[in-house]
């Protein structure tokens, strides 16, 4: 159980971490602020998660040194192809069609920061998922929000019931918050 006496800044608009923070019973509040989610050349799928979970960080580290600011990014890595939020229902649709039938990783990167200091990590899950006809995919874009997931996908949502066949690592890391990691990360602050 998380006992320190620091008030928990989560800076993220995701539900699904605010969902999971919740179910750890943690009491946070959400504080959001824009920031450009771009990335040096040159890095592998978890150094990407990790510098852009560290850049989101960076944003608080001058408003809020008397918090523990959680701060998340999570990308969908497929044949060396970094998969990201879908810019519109062709885009989600040519991901989506990607990942049918084969196995992808989905990497997030995770700071905690309290004044001056960040402490980060990543997770990282494999997920294979069966073939999906062209006609179900295009089901899911057109009832589901793709958009602002990292793959187009939710593994929480319908594509997830039907379409994940096994997963190897954190069910929680695939909807975007690694919560085992970040459990121990607390409890050793």
């Amino acid at each position: 159980m998380y006992t320190q006496n620091l008030p928990i800044i989560l800076a993220s608009k995701s539900p699904r971490r605010q969902e999971l923070l919740s179910l750890m019973d943690l009491d946070f509040k959400v504080v959001l602020k824009e920031v450009e989610e771009s990335y040096p050349e040159g890095l592998n799928p978890a150094e990407i998660a990790v510098y852009i979970a560290e850049k989101k960080a960076g944003a608080f580290m001058a408003d809020y040194k008397d918090s523990l600011v959680i701060t998340a990014d999570t990308i969908v890595a497929h044949d060396n192809e970094i998969l990201g939020k879908p810019e519109d229902a062709q885009h989600a649709l040519e991901m989506l069609t990607k990942l049918s039938g084969g196995r992808h990783e989905v990497y997030t990167g995770v700071s905690l920061t309290f004044a001056d200091q960040v402490s980060s990590f990543y997770d990282v899950t494999e997920v294979y998922f069966r073939a999906l006809s062209k006609k179900q995919i295009q089901y899911y874009i057109d009832h589901y929000n793709p958009y602002d997931k990292a793959g187009a996908y939710g593994v929480q949502d319908w594509i997830g019931m039907v379409a994940v066949e096994k997963i190897i690592g954190s069910y929680t890391n695939v909807m975007g918050l690694p919560t085992e990691k970040l459990y121990l990360a607390l409890s050793t602050l």
